[in-house]
């Protein structure tokens, strides 16, 4: 789990309702298409970027019709984040980002919990994949063009 994400399960749900909206997550879109291929952050990296413009044009034919969509992807990096308001803006969609500004301890316990509840992801989902992604980590800006909707995890 990244240090900003779209937000946990029940959160993702939330906000779905909310906004009467399809939820799409990454992460079970690669467990469904690349299954057992994952074990590393270059994998990861690999499998994102064939997914993106497949996920792209999907959510835009989504978007285009009227419907809403919830993406629990990363936004980690000022990159992925333009992804995100490029799919939006070539469509005339509105956007929102959600970022979960939350402290790596609130992360790790997060993280922890995940691998509790889905013992699939335990190889992956480590302290030491957190930190490698971490390093990553820009917190997004309001000069990036995005509707940002902050929520701070302070403890």
């Amino acid at each position: 789990m990244e240090k900003w994400e779209q937000a946990n399960q029940q959160n993702q749900n939330k906000w779905r309702k909310k906004k009467n909206a399809v939820l799409l997550s990454e992460d079970e879109w690669l467990a469904s298409l690349y299954p057992n291929q994952i074990t590393s952050f270059e994998d990861y990296l690999k499998f994102s970027a064939q997914l993106k413009p497949m996920v792209k044009k999907h959510v835009q034919n989504i978007l285009s019709v009227g419907t809403n969509v919830v993406m629990d992807f990363p936004g980690n990096t000022q990159n992925q984040r333009k992804w995100f308001l490029d799919l939006a803006s070539e469509v005339n969609a509105n956007h929102q980002l959600i970022f979960l500004n939350l402290s790596n301890q609130q992360c790790l316990r997060q993280i922890a919990q995940r691998r509790n509840e889905q013992p699939e992801r335990a190889a992956f989902d480590t302290e030491a994949t957190f930190i490698q992604v971490t390093k990553f980590f820009e917190a997004p800006e309001a000069s990036e063009g995005l509707n940002i909707c902050e929520f701070s995890g302070k403890e």
